[in-house]
């Protein structure tokens, strides 16, 4: 059975090596929204992160706001806004503009904050950023509404008789997701509020076998606050990389990768709960890295919808420069051509074509050459008498 309506885009961080131009590896990111955008991927969501080097962007909305002018159908979403370093008021601010400046191609995801480093500049504990998310959240859910005024008082943030100054440009709003790791917290604040989903933790050891275990987490949450969650609204990010055939695939990240993996979440980040000593390998060992020819990645994609087991509404890569500028375009166009088509619903009728084509070949074009020869015996007169022999004979025919 064919998966229809599957829809793919980046994760965008972004990872970039230290010891390359910060400045053009910004413009890089924006360059491959752009490849993507051609290419008919469906979204890209741009990360927030303000330490430890490898993740540049500080404001997912000036590069949405100049990645909108530059493309035509890509939705842009963060990748995750950090509720907790902003105050709410101004981030439902921000993102009515971006809904207006963008056409309505924006989309508002939500984190507590990924990078401690982050909330320890801006003096805040580790152990308050859960409870300010869902706090924020709810403001900014009630102020997206524009229903009345809102009048709220935290620890933290206060609103009075706050309201919107513009109404969104979408109805009833920009889409809104919230990212989920191993723990079900992300998975209740999008059932509590009837939001989307970016599951990161998918590409996590393990991750794959608890995708189900994790959306019913999202559906009891969702009945219990009174609202409904779709599986269409729900991305699973993974990492990739396509070639022609899975060994040179596999020979074009591993140096990056390895990299990537000792000096950024090892050495500086003291490597995450959950995360593998050896990802590229244990990940492709266990499905949760999709690295190989259009053909492995195809069927890892498939074997990630059977464990979720009711499937899910899209694929997000994890984006990184594990291979060259060269070799990661020719990725994300390897998967547009060869693996999108087959859970897009796109490829089922041409080939049906052919095959009927083939199968009544005799039938439909076993009078061809006779007509040909009745046009020119009805119409051919001006026909040049060589030109006439030489069609007839069967070398030009058609």
């Amino acid at each position: 059975m064919a998966h229809r309506g599957l829809t793919f885009g980046i994760f965008l961080a972004p990872f970039h090596r230290l010891g390359e131009n910060p400045t053009l590896a910004i413009n890089r990111d924006v360059e491959l929204i752009q490849w993507l955008d051609y290419l008919g991927y469906d979204e890209a969501w741009v990360g927030e992160h303000h330490s430890a080097g490898w993740e540049l962007i500080a404001s997912p909305e000036l590069i949405i706001a100049a990645a909108a002018e530059k493309t035509k159908h890509i939705k842009l979403g963060s990748g995750v806004t950090s509720l907790p370093y902003h105050h709410p008021f101004l981030v439902a601010q921000r993102w009515v503009q971006l809904d207006h400046m963008t056409r309505g191609r924006a989309m508002l995801g939500c984190g507590p904050g990924a990078l401690t480093s982050d909330a320890y500049m801006l003096g805040i504990q580790p152990a308050t950023q859960r409870p300010r998310m869902l706090e924020a959240m709810d403001a900014i859910m009630r102020l997206l509404q524009m229903d009345g005024r809102v009048t709220m008082k935290t620890d933290w943030f206060e609103m009075n008789d706050a309201r919107l100054h513009l109404a969104p440009y979408s109805d009833p709003h920009f889409e809104i997701a919230v990212a989920s790791t191993i723990t079900p917290f992300g998975m209740i604040a999008a059932g509590t509020h009837g939001v989307g989903v970016l599951s990161i933790g998918a590409g996590l050891p393990g991750g794959p076998e608890a995708l189900a275990a994790q959306w019913k987490i999202a559906e009891d949450a969702a009945a219990k606050a009174g609202k409904t969650v779709s599986r269409k609204k729900w991305r699973v990010v993974v990492n990739a990389h396509i070639a022609e055939d899975d060994e040179q695939a596999l020979d074009e990240v591993r140096k990056g990768e390895r990299n990537e993996t000792v000096t950024y979440f090892e050495d500086t980040l003291g490597r995450p709960p959950g995360r593998s000593d050896d990802p590229l390998v244990d990940g492709v060992k266990n499905g949760t890295t999709l690295v190989g020819s259009p053909d492995t990645v195809a069927k890892g994609i498939r074997r990630l919808l059977e464990y979720s087991q009711g499937g899910f509404g899209g694929i997000l890569f994890r984006a990184h420069e594990w291979a060259t500028r060269e070799q990661t375009m020719r990725s994300y166009e390897l998967f547009a051509r060869y693996v999108m088509p087959q859970f897009q619903g796109s490829l089922e009728a041409p080939i049906g074509s052919r095959t009927w084509a083939m199968e009544n070949r005799k039938q439909v074009f076993g009078n061809t050459p006779d007509a040909v020869k009745r046009a020119f015996t009805d119409f051919g007169a001006a026909v040049p008498e060589d030109f006439k022999a030489r069609t007839l004979g069967g070398r030009d025919v058609g």
